[in-house]
């Protein structure tokens, strides 16, 4: 297994020394968003111990294969003292020493495939628990890379708050201008200052509620709340989604990579091994034993006034022990009947995870298509409302057009980036969705490698 619990995602980048960081630097790409994120996150480290626990016990499983072998040595030293009324020829004192030793040795030769079903179990089992990790892996890249798109989008809106703001302001001294020059109303100059007291604000909450992402981002990389960083600006093109297959091909492999659909396919296997291993433990078994013992008793006391002697004995053994469990009060029966339920239970649990991660792929599927034709629409959008601004604000100024058209197409130009802002973050983090719900995300979504260089 890897050394370390985010190992199998970053070791391209890191090598054979993953979750090794220094200071941040001052700007923050997302692939360090991404990989610093997988190292700190608590699920993913859980996870990995839990692996790093079935692995374990696969390890215990196989060792039933051996055979047993222990050594017992005892060595002690006697204070006796003998004493007989009335014939006191008999009386006698004595120090012996007792030194025993044994080896035993038992190995099992046939347990009705009770070895055989307890390692088969462990393995389903150890299976499960990395097809968990591979998931919380893969769940703690998607919510960092998530993190990350909030935090541009946050950026990007407080730039265009800011951007309404200035032409908001532009616009009301164009108002007081005109006031002032006696061609204007007052109206247009109290209209033009409440919409420039709403952009102020609206950059206010845009400032707010960037400082909540940035510190929601620096949680969830392992930093200080309060830690100041910048984050990269993506490139103008889009990454590619040349993952994106047919639908029925997407589904397909969801079916069998996607590490949630894996761990209860292990799980359902790991249960049904559990029936096998309470069958075999019912069953009878055949153990070889064997074992060497010697006893030596030095300066035993005297009898009848003779002198101490040494007494050696040694013994050995070998033979064959057959346990046949008989009755055990049907309790067997019951403990079958247990563990085939749960095979029952962790089929039905197989299936209701298969439909929850097919019903995702289609869902992210279509969200992907959705977001993709929202970014052409709202590239038109932002173009059209850009030129109805100009043309507007061009007409007040030369006094052929009033204050309220001003404004109006002033704030659908403001809506226009916003909507223009959080359709490009909307497409982003669909395409990782999409990713994520055929169970394939990794590096390559953000770096460009290969598909399958860096995960997996």
């Amino acid at each position: 297994m890897a050394a370390s619990p985010a190992k199998t995602m970053i070791s391209a980048t890191y090598g054979e020394s993953p979750c090794q960081f220094g200071e941040p630097k001052a700007t923050l790409q997302l692939i360090e968003v991404v990989e610093r994120a997988l190292c700190h996150s608590p699920q993913t480290r859980q996870a990995w111990a839990n692996a790093k626990y079935q692995a374990a016990l696969v390890g215990v499983r196989q060792s039933a294969y051996l055979p047993t072998i222990n050594v017992s040595i005892v060595a002690a030293r006697q204070n006796n003292s003998t004493r007989v009324t009335g014939f006191p020829e008999l009386d006698a004192d004595s120090n012996p020493t007792i030194r025993t030793g044994s080896l035993k040795m038992t190995w099992v030769l046939s347990d009705s495939g009770l070895r055989r079903s307890n390692l088969e179990q462990a393995r389903a089992l150890l299976d499960a628990a990395n097809a968990v990790h591979d998931d919380r892996l893969q769940s703690a890249f998607l919510n960092a890379a998530q993190i990350y798109y909030d935090s541009l989008t946050a950026v990007a809106a407080l730039d265009a708050s800011r951007e309404a703001e200035k032409a908001a302001k532009e616009s009301l001294m164009a108002a007081e201008a005109k006031y002032k020059a006696g061609v204007g109303g007052l109206t247009d100059q109290l209209q033009a200052s409440t919409a420039y007291s709403q952009a102020k604000l609206e950059r206010v909450i845009a400032d707010g509620e960037l400082k909540n992402v940035h510190g929601s981002l620096a949680m969830a990389i392992g930093l200080a709340v309060n830690t100041s960083f910048v984050l990269a600006k993506p490139e103008d093109h889009l990454p590619d989604t040349a993952f994106v297959k047919p639908i029925e091909a997407l589904l397909e492999d969801a079916r069998r990579y996607h590490p949630s659909v894996v761990a209860a396919q292990a799980e359902m296997h790991a249960a049904l091994a559990k029936v096998y291993v309470t069958k075999a433990e019912g069953k009878p078994s055949i153990s070889l034993a064997s074992e060497i013992s010697r006893s030596d008793q030095l300066g035993q006391p005297p009898t009848l006034g003779l002198t101490s002697t040494d007494t050696t004995s040694t013994s050995s053994s070998i033979g064959i022990q057959v346990n046949i469990p008989l009755f055990e009060g049907f309790g067997r029966t019951y403990q079958i009947q247990a563990a085939q339920s749960q095979v029952e239970a962790k089929e039905a649990e197989y299936a209701q995870v298969e439909q929850q991660v097919l019903l995702e792929v289609w869902k992210n599927y279509q969200l992907l298509e959705t977001e993709s034709e929202g970014l052409k629409t709202t590239a038109e959008l932002v173009n059209n409302a850009r030129a109805s601004f100009d043309v507007a604000r061009g007409r007040y100024k030369s006094g052929v057009g009033n204050i309220v058209e001003l404004l109006n197409v002033q704030s659908a130009l403001a809506k226009a980036e916003q909507q223009r802002i959080k359709t490009i973050s909307n497409w982003h983090n669909a395409r990782l969705k999409l990713a994520a719900s055929v169970g394939k995300i990794g590096l390559w979504a953000i770096t460009g490698l290969p598909q399958g260089s860096a995960m997996k």
